[in-house]
């Protein structure tokens, strides 16, 4: 019996291509036979292991194929036709309204997705989800599989790496008060929120702040330049764009940071809250869709993206000593769930 895992693209830095290789070496400890396929791979991922998907074997009735799905993709219709034992392991689709504007190749996959997740109810197995947000996806697109919750698992000793010195230095060695964002600029992260929020921050209680976005761009140029027009239009200063960065370097704006804020209008997991978690960044977090689910009772959450009232809340968590510390202590707590170990 082998046990082999499909994936549309296996991404350096990627949540989804992080859990392929958790998997890859979870089952290669445990005895099995297992490899990778996947149409792109990025060169640094290149291994043992890890092949095209046009060098794919036959496989045999006897073998396990796990499928890694988090849009549409030719893919699907090779799974489903499989006579093998077939899991499914469900990463989320981004519902494909939110790049009408912007990307309609996106927008594209995404809704093929959707259709392709419904078609796949009655070809799977056996279906596991990163959350019980996607869980219930499964649900309501009408699986009749079993389907549990395996959380994305988290390798923390690769986080435990020295910070960049030139973000300690240009960061962290001042009075200002650094809010931070990780992920995508994508419009599901509504970083015009995030935006919105920090300009009332800078207006209400301290000129002397920033704020991070880190994440890529290039699958939605047209939202980032929406973003820079926005922050024109308000008059915001200091705010940053550091792009897709070396991991040292994101790990020294987590470290420089004084409030990770997440105001996503859609998360499938959110794997950043658990980086802000484990770098003891406290965290304040819209509650929508799955990030309640992945923060369970830590952090600060709210019900509503009020810029003013969020503005607020974090002038307060940045000047009282007492309810940083309650906040970090909750994060530390939710992070015993998700060790690698």
């Amino acid at each position: 019996m082998r046990v082999i895992q499909i994936v549309p693209s296996l991404l350096y830095g990627d949540a989804v291509g992080n859990d392929v290789l958790a998997f890859f070496d979870v089952l290669k400890k445990a005895g099995y036979e297992t490899s990778v396929y996947s149409y792109s791979i990025d060169k640094r991922l290149a291994g043992e292991g890890i092949f095209s998907m046009d060098d794919i074997p036959s496989i045999n009735d006897d073998d396990v194929v796990i499928y890694h799905m988090a849009c549409g993709s030719e893919l699907s219709f090779f799974f489903k036709d499989l006579t093998c034992k077939k899991m499914l392991i469900y990463h989320n689709i981004t519902p494909p309204h939110f790049f009408e504007l912007y990307d309609k190749h996106s927008e594209r996959i995404c809704g093929d997705g959707y259709k392709e997740l419904e078609l796949l109810a009655n070809y799977t197995d056996y279906a596991l989800a990163d959350s019980e947000y996607n869980r219930l996806d499964l649900v309501n697109m009408g699986f009749i599989c079993p389907t549990y919750v395996l959380p994305i698992v988290m390798p923390f000793s690769d986080y435990d790496i020295k910070p960049a010195e030139n973000i300690i230095k240009d960061y962290g060695e001042d009075d200002y008060v650094n809010i931070l964002f990780v992920g995508r600029v994508v419009p599901n992260k509504r970083q015009e929120d995030v935006i919105a929020a920090f300009n009332m921050y800078q207006r209400l209680y301290n000129k002397k702040c920033r704020l991070i976005l880190v994440g890529s761009s290039n699958v939605s140029d047209r939202y980032r330049e929406r973003l820079t027009s926005y922050i024109d239009f308000l008059g915001v200063e200091n705010v940053i764009f550091p792009g897709h960065i070396r991991f040292d370097e994101i790990i020294g704006f987590y470290k420089t940071a004084d409030v990770f804020l997440c105001q996503s209008d859609h998360e499938g997991f959110c794997v950043p809250l658990i980086e802000a978690m484990y770098l003891k960044t406290p965290i304040i977090a819209y509650d929508s869709t799955a990030v309640g689910y992945t923060l369970g009772d830590a952090g600060i959450q709210t019900d509503t993206k009020d810029p003013v009232i969020t503005a607020g809340i974090i002038d307060r968590l940045v000047k009282d000593e007492a309810l940083k510390k309650e906040v970090l202590e909750t994060q530390e707590e939710r992070l015993k769930d998700f060790s690698h170990e």
